[in-house]
């Protein structure tokens, strides 16, 4: 197990899920549970672990960063996703999003295009003993046909939009939560594939990084 000693860490979750969770509206027991019990402070460099628990994001090396924790709470409230779900997370990151998401649902399947960061993220979850996740190295916005369909996609960078791959491996009434937009402006977007097609809701503005993909956008 991963332990910081001479913190009260537990008292710093439980003040974020207060604070920074149920205050903005985030009601879902079984997120508030797992963002209460994954120690968000195993996943930030030592420089800034401190603000470990602060509500906003964080640098994590390679010029990627780990989410504000309500950010992590509300992408995940919006998949949907139940003990029975298989979830796609496309850029692993840090591996805290991976985390709450495994103490969620019935298992999920990570990509990260940072070889560095997805070894790294695998070690912590490994060492904080959740085993059902299972890591890819590789362009995120291919997806994972081989593994498909997916309950729920979570992207954790911004596209200009949708990735065709992406919602062609979602499950019927299954949910792509995903920032879209540029540099200047995003908005978490949730796309919910139906019998007859896809429906787009815009939840909130945010701002995270730009997915990179080469082989899926003209960049």
């Amino acid at each position: 197990m991963i332990t910081i000693k001479s913190t009260d860490w537990r008292a710093q979750r439980r003040r974020m899920v207060r604070k920074h969770l149920q205050r903005r509206g985030v009601t879902n027991r079984r997120i508030l549970a797992a963002m209460g019990s994954v120690p968000r402070e195993a996943f930030v460099p030592t420089v800034v672990r401190r603000r470990a628990y602060a509500d906003g994001p964080l640098p994590i090396g390679n010029g990627q960063t780990i989410s504000q924790p309500y950010m992590v709470a509300l992408m995940t409230e919006e998949t949907g996703i139940t003990r029975k779900s298989r979830v796609l997370e496309i850029g692993t990151g840090s591996g805290y999003q991976t985390a709450v998401l495994a103490r969620i649902a019935l298992h999920v399947w990570t990509k990260e295009r940072v070889s560095q960061l997805l070894a790294e993220a695998t070690d912590r979850l490994r060492k904080l003993g959740i085993t059902n996740v299972s890591f890819m190295h590789g362009d995120g916005a291919l997806g994972y046909p081989s593994c498909a369909p997916f309950d729920a996609i979570v992207v954790t960078a911004a596209a200009p939009f949708p990735p065709p791959p992406l919602l062609e491996q979602l499950s019927c009434d299954g949910r792509l939560v995903i920032p879209i937009g540029d540099l200047a402006a995003q908005h978490l977007m949730i796309y919910q594939r139906t019998n007859s097609g896809f429906t787009a809701r815009a939840v909130t503005p945010c701002r995270f990084v730009p997915l990179i993909s080469p082989q899926a956008f003209d960049v």
